[in-house]
C-alpha cells in the first residue's frame, strides 16, 4: 500500500458555490474538499485553452480570490495554486487563506456576502469626525471598529468616507456594541453613496 501521509485527506463531493476573480463573479462546482482547500470546476458548457489563458492573465495581478460556499457554510479568501484543463473543463485548485466557517448558518440568512477587510476611514459622529478601521464590508453596508467609546444611537444617519476604496456617502447606524478594550463596533447600512460598485467586494447575492 502506498500512502501519501503528507497530503491531507480529500473527500469527493458535488457542491455549488461562487468565486470572485478578475472583478467578476463566477459559478463553480466543488469536486473535492480537504482541511486545506478545494478542487473547483468553473461552471461553463465548453471551455477552451484560451479560457484557461485568460484565467492565467487575471491571476497575474493576484492569485487570491474570494470564495463563497453557502452549502458548506464557508466564506472568505483562497489562493489559486493550480489551473488545469480536463475534458474541456477548467479545474482550479484552491488553498484556503482566510476562511470562516459559519456555525450559526448565517450565510443562508444574509442577502449578500461580507468580505473581511481592514481599511482606515472616518465617520462623523456627535459633530466630529472619528477614525475607524473596517472589520468587513459588503455591497449593503459595513462593520467598523472605533478605538474610542462614543455614544451612538441605532437609527442615526451620518456621513463617512474611506479614501482607499474611493467610497463616501450617507450611512445609517443599525447597531452598536462596546468592545472589551474600550472601543465600539458599529454595524452600518448604506443610505446614499457616490458609487454603487465597491472595488474588490463581490455581491454574491442569494
Amino acid at each position: 500500500m502506498n500512502l501519501d501521509l503528507n497530503r491531507p485527506y480529500r473527500k469527493n463531493l458535488t457542491s455549488h458555490g461562487l468565486i470572485y476573480m478578475g472583478g467578476e463573479e463566477q459559478e463553480i462546482i466543488i469536486k473535492d474538499i480537504s482541511l486545506t482547500g478545494v478542487l473547483a470546476e468553473l461552471k461553463c458548457d465548453q471551455a477552451s485553452p484560451k479560457d484557461a489563458k485568460d484565467i492565467f492573465n487575471m491571476l497575474s495581478a493576484s492569485t487570491t480570490i474570494d470564495l463563497y460556499l453557502p452549502e458548506m457554510r464557508l466564506a472568505g479568501e483562497a489562493e489559486v495554486v493550480r489551473v488545469d484543463m480536463l475534458n474541456n473543463h477548467i479545474l482550479l485548485a484552491l488553498e484556503f487563506r482566510n476562511i470562516t466557517y459559519d456555525v450559526d448558518n448565517q450565510l443562508y440568512k444574509r442577502k449578500v456576502y461580507r468580505k473581511n477587510m481592514t481599511v482606515p476611514g472616518r465617520i462623523l459622529l456627535n459633530g466630529e469626525y472619528h477614525e475607524f478601521h473596517t472589520v468587513n464590508a459588503s455591497v449593503d453596508g459595513l462593520m467598523i471598529n472605533l478605538a474610542e467609546s462614543i455614544a451612538v444611537d441605532a437609527g442615526e444617519i451620518t456621513v463617512f468616507e474611506i479614501e482607499r476604496l474611493a467610497l463616501e456617502g450617507e450611512i445609517k447606524v443599525i447597531w452598536a456594541e462596546r468592545t472589551a478594550d474600550g472601543g465600539i463596533l458599529l454595524g452600518l447600512q448604506y443610505v446614499h453613496m457616490e458609487k454603487t460598485v465597491i472595488k474588490g467586494v463581490p455581491r454574491f447575492a442569494r
